[in-house]
């Protein structure tokens, strides 16, 4: 078994991703990522860099079984933080958007998720009883709020279908500890972020979820500087 708990972060980018890399190594955590760039080694900061292809669901078992191989045991924590879309050909017709690139964009945003999450599940089921288990998914406002734009149609079906599978997920297991959370960042007053979503910030409030310190729901929306806070 490793020494230090195991952190699994999918879709490894320069701002949160990057940001909660660098938040549960600070806090002992072996870290691993995962992203289209990955490249199989250690990275100059100690943590294991995988290469992911997310509109692949049937290539997430290998991303856990290569943490297995290099540290000896299953990611306490996961986070999905990968996400994409389509823009509409016609960028007035949300309905332009192809069938074709409605499944793939499907793929990355909640198939890929949803099986890193039985994946999870799986190696949580090795570790100690002690263990805090935690998948987070690094969400939006869309699962709440029809943002009126073409260009997130995409973006929003993931995100909405996403949302109902971790809060049923969160309802079902957690009470055996196993935590499953829709993590949003939102303005102050609640509105949505869109491309402000602050790195820092998400690195924080990831850790306290996983710490299980709070009794913060599935639907953890969050302000920097504040925590969770719960908007009507």
């Amino acid at each position: 078994m490793a020494a230090n708990p195991v952190v699994l972060i999918l879709g490894a980018g320069p701002r949160v991703g990057a940001s909660v890399a660098e938040k549960f190594a600070s806090n002992g955590y072996e870290v691993a990522v995962a992203s289209r760039s990955g490249t199989g080694t250690k990275t100059a900061k100690g943590f294991l860099s995988l290469k992911a292809d997310f509109t692949m669901p049937d290539s997430i078992p290998a991303l856990f079984d290569a943490v297995k191989t290099e540290f000896h045991a299953a990611p306490s924590v996961v986070v999905y933080n990968a996400a994409t879309l389509t823009p509409p050909p016609d960028k007035d017709s949300v309905l332009s958007v192809s069938a074709e690139s409605v499944a793939s964009d499907l793929n990355v945003n909640t198939v890929s998720p949803y099986v890193a999450a039985q994946q999870a599940l799986r190696g949580w089921e090795t570790l100690s009883q002690e263990t805090k288990k935690t998948f987070i998914y690094t969400g939006n406002i869309m699962n709440v709020s029809v943002v009126p734009m073409p260009l997130f149609l995409n973006l929003g079906i993931g995100k909405s279908a996403s949302a109902f599978w971790i809060g049923l997920a969160d309802a079902s297991y957690s009470a055996q500890g196993f935590r499953f959370f829709y993590a949003s960042e939102r303005h102050a007053d609640g509105k949505f972020k869109g491309m402000a979503l602050d790195g820092a910030a998400h690195g924080e409030f990831y850790a306290q979820l996983a710490d299980h310190g709070e009794n913060v729901p599935w639907h953890a929306t969050f302000v920097k500087d504040k925590g969770y806070v719960q908007f009507k």
